[in-house]
């Protein structure tokens, strides 16, 4: 069996950026949460681009379901609320493990 080589976590990387990107877009679209367009729009109005706004948002939702995986939880709608609503300010969490 062979190991997985650099392209291949590329791969899977760019796969779940873009499908967590997808997630943040439906978010938005529908509402739902309601701080998504919320924060969508308090990042437009103060001059982010779509693309900078999309990975910052991308980014809490990657970290809540990482959370919510190490903790074998629910995901915790509140936090991801309030995680997002304080964006460009990224979580606390968003700074560990970045000593790689």
């Amino acid at each position: 069996m062979s190991e997985p080589t650099d392209i291949d976590n590329d791969d899977e990387e760019a796969f779940a950026e873009a499908t967590l990107t997808q997630a943040i877009e439906n978010q938005i679209e529908s509402g739902e949460p309601p701080a998504a367009k919320a924060t969508f729009n308090k990042l437009t109005l103060v001059g982010y681009a779509r693309e900078d706004i999309l990975n910052l948002m991308a980014h809490v939702l990657a970290i809540e379901i990482d959370n919510m995986l190490d903790e074998d939880r629910p995901f915790d709608g509140e936090w991801y609320e309030t995680a997002l609503r304080a964006l460009p300010e990224l979580p606390p969490e968003a700074y560990q493990g970045d000593d790689e």
